[in-house]
């Protein structure tokens, strides 16, 4: 399985595309240019089989409905988040976009713990990973090694915390428990930047030193 990284949206947040060797795949955070998107995957020839939100902040839920109807495909999100799905001031797009703030349709799933998420021939291991928002989850597939994070962990930086519903301590605590304690070789799929991996980020993230 293999993973390519695609910048969408008014503030190019990172949405990413898992596939498979049969050409099925998983998408993540679709944050906008619903249109340009969906050309691009069926360009590609795949098969989306369902939309995984690492959480329902404005800038990674842009195109969900457009790539939801046009693949037929549901939608998952952490029931913490559920709701933010349908109000522009909780997904604080009405905030950061003015008077162009908007909503989504419901998520066909909802997420209310942790564990294993099977879809077709995908498996993940889901992470409650609190702490830029109170439902922020990541989605670790051991197959490529991968952990879509979200905005928890990026490259030599860490999520906000100053938006409604973050908090520093929590956030921490999240990276310190259900991240780095993954294989250093891990990849890590951050919500913006370049992707990295756990090693790297123990060495080097300034953020983490002590942990």
């Amino acid at each position: 399985m293999k993973w390519s990284q695609v910048p969408l949206g008014p503030i190019q947040t990172n949405a990413y595309v898992l596939q498979s060797n049969n050409q099925e795949a998983i998408i993540f955070d679709p944050g906008g240019d619903g249109e340009a998107f969906e050309k691009a995957i069926r360009d590609a020839s795949l098969k989306p089989l369902a939309i995984l939100l690492t959480h329902a902040h404005f800038d990674h839920i842009g195109a969900v409905d457009h790539i939801r109807d046009a693949f037929s495909v549901p939608v998952y999100v952490h029931q913490n988040e559920a709701e933010w799905l349908m109000d522009d001031e909780l997904n604080r797009s009405r905030n950061f976009l003015g008077g162009n703030g908007f909503t989504v349709k419901p998520a066909d799933q909802i997420i209310k713990e942790e564990g294993q998420l099977t879809i077709g021939d995908f498996s993940f291991q889901i992470l409650e990973t609190p702490g830029h928002s109170p439902g922020s989850v990541s989605y670790y597939h051991s197959s490529s090694e991968t952990v879509f994070s979200g905005d928890v962990l990026f490259q030599s930086g860490i999520g906000r915390t100053d938006l409604p519903g973050g908090d520093e301590g929590t956030l921490m605590t999240t990276i310190h428990q259900k991240l780095i304690t993954l294989p250093e070789s891990t990849h890590v799929a951050p919500g913006h930047g370049p992707a990295t991996t756990i090693g790297a980020e123990m060495d080097q993230n300034p953020f983490l030193n002590g942990l």
